[in-house]
């Protein structure tokens, strides 16, 4: 199995219930190892640029509100493949089709609010952390 890194986002729906630890404590469990990670207020133009890829679907708007209106945690998450190991510990996208156990179906609040984002590609990841992290920045 080989050992790659992936990107994460703690929400703001989950920092605003203070559940960082929570989360971690599962990724960390599932043998993921944060390597990098930073607390921000991410501005508008940050969020509109981070999710371009959809800026024409319905939702673009809310979802930009939405990841400013307070505090998100970044991360580097390491591991024996990590994109799929954190997608499988964060749970399906709708926390009601989210399996027992995993992150949206303890935590989320809504289908947006759902409490974190993960990479789904190992290129993506690679796009998602050089977003927000400098290589000097990722340590482990």
């Amino acid at each position: 199995m080989a050992i790659e890194r992936t990107f994460s986002i703690i929400k703001p729906d989950a920092t605003r219930r203070n559940l960082t630890g929570k989360i971690n404590a599962k990724l960390e469990d599932a043998g993921l190892r944060i390597v990098a990670q930073r607390r921000i207020q991410m501005s508008q133009a940050q969020a509109e640029s981070f999710y371009g890829v959809h800026k024409e679907r319905p939702f673009f708007g809310s979802l930009v509100s939405f990841m400013t209106s307070g505090p998100v945690v970044v991360q580097v998450l390491e591991g024996e493949n990590a994109v799929a190991k954190n997608r499988e510990v964060m749970g399906a996208t709708n926390p009601e089709n989210a399996d027992a156990g995993t992150i949206r179906k303890e935590f989320a609040e809504s289908i947006e609010a759902n409490s974190v984002h993960g990479s789904d590609s190992p290129e993506n990841a690679a796009i998602e952390i050089a977003y927000f992290f400098a290589g000097s920045d990722i340590v482990g």
